[in-house]
């Protein structure tokens, strides 16, 4: 309980899943951490109780990362509550399947809004936090920015403008002592795949059986790493697109 003592880290959209996953990691290397959500409070107070009974610190912040006014609250509230920032996990996200045919306007800017929109303020708020001490950003992406698969291009772009993003700003923060990094994950057991009927279906199957690691990923084998790009172990790593995938995008 030492790579990450005394760090204060928000991870968005943490009240369930990878993300719920990824603040406890963070939690159990000693960092401090901002419990963000949307909608389930229920879920979120989960999380911070699981984190404080296992000797920690963790807040909730209820907060939309598509509405800015949000955004600047959940910075504010970290402020007010820890006083610095030294990690942004920006894991808040959505993914519906359809064919192009059946894709409305409306299901763009909700994927745009979130998936983008979201990460990038949730970056300038925490640029404004980290200060002269620099910081540390990890997006939670997606294999499928890399390889996307039929009737998702609506996810798959925001996946991929994430990644732009991530290589983007690593030159823009030259000299700032700000890494930033993406994690794309493979499929992943989670709430949201299983209620997607991800798991357990044909397409689960196809993609195990492609897979070189023979299995279906768990949310703690991508807080695992999240944990090794928030400490000082990947200090000379930044603007990289890492695949957590079980070897089914590797690059």
């Amino acid at each position: 309980m030492s790579k990450l003592k005394n760090k204060v880290a928000i991870v968005t959209g943490a009240s369930k899943g990878i993300g719920a996953s990824i603040a406890q990691y963070l939690a159990a290397e000693g960092a401090k951490v901002v419990v963000n959500y949307a909608s389930s409070q229920e879920g979120a107070d989960k999380v911070v109780q699981a984190i404080t009974e296992n000797g920690g610190m963790a807040i909730p912040v209820q907060g939309d990362v598509s509405k800015e006014a949000d955004v600047i609250r959940l910075f504010d509230e970290t402020k007010k509550a820890f006083g610095s920032l030294d990690i942004l996990v920006n894991n808040a996200g959505i993914y519906h399947y359809a064919p192009i045919e059946q894709v409305t306007v409306e299901s763009i800017q909700q994927h745009f809004n979130i998936n983008v929109l979201g990460s990038l303020l949730a970056i300038r708020e925490a640029v404004k936090l980290f200060g002269d001490r620099g910081g540390n950003i990890i997006n939670i992406s997606s294999g499928a920015s890399n390889t996307p698969l039929a009737t998702g291009s609506v996810y798959s772009a925001t996946k991929a403008a994430l990644d732009a993003v991530t290589i983007a700003l690593s030159k823009e923060f030259s000299g700032k002592n700000i890494r930033i990094n993406s994690i794309l994950p493979g499929v992943v057991e989670t709430e949201g795949s299983h209620s997607a009927g991800f798991i357990g279906s044909d397409f689960e199957a196809k993609l195990v059986a492609n897979t070189p690691l023979g299995r279906t990923g768990q949310p703690e084998d991508i807080a695992k790493v999240a944990v090794f790009l928030a400490s000082d172990n990947a200090a000379w790593i930044t603007g990289e697109k890492i695949a957590v995938s079980g070897g089914i995008y590797g690059i």
